[in-house]
């Protein structure tokens, strides 16, 4: 099919994006930055060549009446794609994420090595946070690898669509994927609380239904990992609390401050050579006075409380990028960009 030979470009050039709109060029996003895939301006007739192909006949019938579509698709044995197809002022248009056929480790993603600790834990909620295309389901996708090498439980995945499939190892993992197996991620959510679960992964905690029975897991005994569009650790808990009325805020922040387990909020940022990309990481493990800061509203304590607790394996965002730059691995503008007190970085 004509859309392989832009995927085979797309894993050639190690690309992470192919974007495709009618009205303009192919276009590859390579180490955080556009570049063409091709001269030829795609249109309308084009488009349907490349898309309906490759999407289920049913879900293309959905597409061309709601004019939205997500699901994955695998490409022959070399990678996986996360399908968004959308319309737009000029026509049809879709971008795929690439999710690399084969699970990277821990160490072979050079995750901070802490992260290990969080398959220890039997209960709690475990947030990994970053904007789109910040790696969190690469993260979480070896976390859960690392569980399943190392340990036996059962451990529900629900996502939006299935990214990275796991093999049963030593543990049992059960994939389900919303719009196909389950209707939204709160009606998977309680399925798998009822389902003898140790570990549920949450694709993605969108709304306030969402997080409520996320929290609700996390006091029943379940680990829960999640993942939010936040930058920091207290801009994370402030987006949980924030989710709610008024008149709840006190019952969540208790529950929150009784089972948040750890924060971990990712960005990437292209190398000096523009060659490859590199993670910066801001990571908030619980300890004796986070249960306090939270119920207090203070969130503004984390940035001191982080700072002291470094030697159990925390970190801020902007030390993070302060490492990437002294060690020349990314350049001070780049890491300026992405720096959260920017004065304070400058």
């Amino acid at each position: 099919m004509e859309i392989y030979k832009l995927f085979t470009t797309l894993i050639s050039k190690n690309g992470s994006d192919l974007h495709l709109e009618e009205g303009q060029k192919p276009k590859v996003r390579v180490h955080g930055h556009l570049e063409e895939a091709g001269q030829e301006i795609l249109t309308r007739e084009q488009m349907v060549a490349l898309l309906s192909p490759i999407a289920p006949e049913e879900d293309w019938q959905k597409f061309l009446t709601h004019g939205d579509l997500d699901f994955a698709y695998t490409f022959e044995s070399q990678a996986r794609f996360r399908a968004n197809y959308f319309r737009h002022f000029h026509g049809l248009g879709a971008v795929f994420r690439m999710i690399p056929s084969q699970l990277r480790s821990i160490e072979e993603m050079g995750l901070p090595a802490k992260i290990k600790d969080f398959a220890k834990w039997r209960s709690g909620l475990v947030l990994v946070t970053g904007p789109t295309g910040s790696g969190k389901s690469t993260t979480l996708a070896a976390v859960i690898d690392y569980i399943n090498t190392n340990l036996t439980q059962k451990i529900i995945t629900i996502e939006e669509p299935v990214e990275f499939t796991h093999k049963n190892k030593k543990s049992i993992i059960s994939h389900r994927e919303v719009g196909k197996d389950t209707a939204t991620f709160a009606s998977g959510l309680r399925t798998a609380i009822k389902s003898d679960a140790n570990i549920i992964l949450v694709g993605e905690m969108r709304d306030r239904e969402t997080i409520e029975l996320a929290l609700t897991a996390s006091e029943m005994g379940i680990l829960v990992f999640g993942t939010l569009h936040t930058n920091s650790a207290a801009k994370t808990i402030d987006r949980v609390i924030d989710a709610f009325p008024p008149n709840r805020k006190n019952q969540i922040r208790t529950i929150l401050a009784n089972n948040l387990r750890a924060i971990v909020a990712q960005q990437l940022l292209p190398s000096a050579d523009k060659q490859r990309r590199w993670a910066a990481y801001e990571i908030l493990i619980r300890n004796q006075a986070l249960g306090n800061i939270i119920q207090s509203g203070e969130t503004n304590r984390l940035t001191s409380e982080i700072q002291t607790n470094r030697g159990l394996g925390m970190i801020l965002m902007d030390d993070s990028l302060m490492e990437l730059v002294q060690a020349k691995k990314v350049t001070k503008e780049e890491a300026f960009l992405k720096a959260i007190e920017k004065t304070k970085f400058l």
